[in-house]
């Protein structure tokens, strides 16, 4: 109760500040390699990865941070073996299914992006029906980026540019990076100011190319499951120490 209670006063104090991140996105790595290092099957890793992803959005939603978006599903990860891929996605099934009180009760609207006609189509009806019941929320967004891939997400961007530019609805002197984001997945949601990436690789996996033109990374060693509300806030603590000049130099 006293770690509890701590957590809690380094969310109050933090509340305080004026420069917190808009929109947070994590890279959600480690799963399988915390589960090998305990002899349990990939899956058993994602299951306990379940648990962090509650801590991240209380916290979240207790800091008041508009957007958390989750790479909760690559569209690489439909490589991996069958039976993961099948795992994975009834264990998604059941998370959006059982957690959505808690959804709820933090008054969480729940968005998801990518090329969701990929999902099974009973994974598919759980998500939409989710978003559906969660859609009059007020508080964070919990952005899923599902059978997503910022490659993937460009290319589909360009064909609707494509489009609209061969029905006559839009000149080519017309695009710009302001429009060419609105042809994005979700133009409505500002690009993340901050990047979190478990598990202690240093790279972007294909993860919003788009968007991280500019976003802080923050890279630790932990592996998902073991992320909690004190790794988050110290993430958050790194980003508010750090100067963001987007390409611009201070006056002298």
């Amino acid at each position: 109760m006293k770690k509890k209670l701590k957590i809690d006063k380094e969310i109050a104090g933090l509340k305080t500040e004026e420069n917190l991140p808009r929109h947070i996105a994590i890279i959600m790595d480690g799963n399988g390699r915390w589960a090998k290092e305990r002899m349990l099957p990939r899956i058993g890793g994602h299951k306990a990865g379940r648990e962090s992803v509650r801590a991240v959005v209380r916290t979240c939603a207790g800091l008041g941070i508009p957007i958390l978006s989750l790479y909760t599903f690559s569209i690489e990860n439909w490589n991996r073996p069958d039976r993961e891929v099948k795992a994975l996605m009834k264990f998604l099934k059941i998370v959006l299914e059982s957690e959505y009180l808690e959804l709820k009760k933090n008054n969480i609207r729940l968005e998801a992006m990518g090329r969701l006609d990929m999902l099974p189509d009973v994974t598919r009806r759980v998500l939409d029906d989710a978003i559906k019941k969660l859609s009059g929320n007020t508080g964070t967004i919990l952005n899923l980026c599902l059978s997503y891939s910022g490659r993937a997400e460009i290319i589909d961007s360009v064909r609707k540019i494509a489009g609209d530019i061969k029905s006559g609805n839009l000149e080519i002197e017309a695009i710009d990076e302001k429009l060419f984001s609105g042809y994005l997945y979700s133009p409505q949601f500002c690009d993340p100011d901050l990047l979190i990436r478990t598990g202690g690789e240093f790279r972007i996996s294909n993860f919003l190319l788009w968007q991280l033109a500019y976003t802080e990374i923050v890279v630790t060693d932990l592996f998902w499951p073991d992320f909690r509300e004190k790794q988050l806030i110290n993430a958050i603590r790194k980003y508010l120490g750090r100067e963001r000049r987007f390409g611009r130099i201070e006056n002298e």
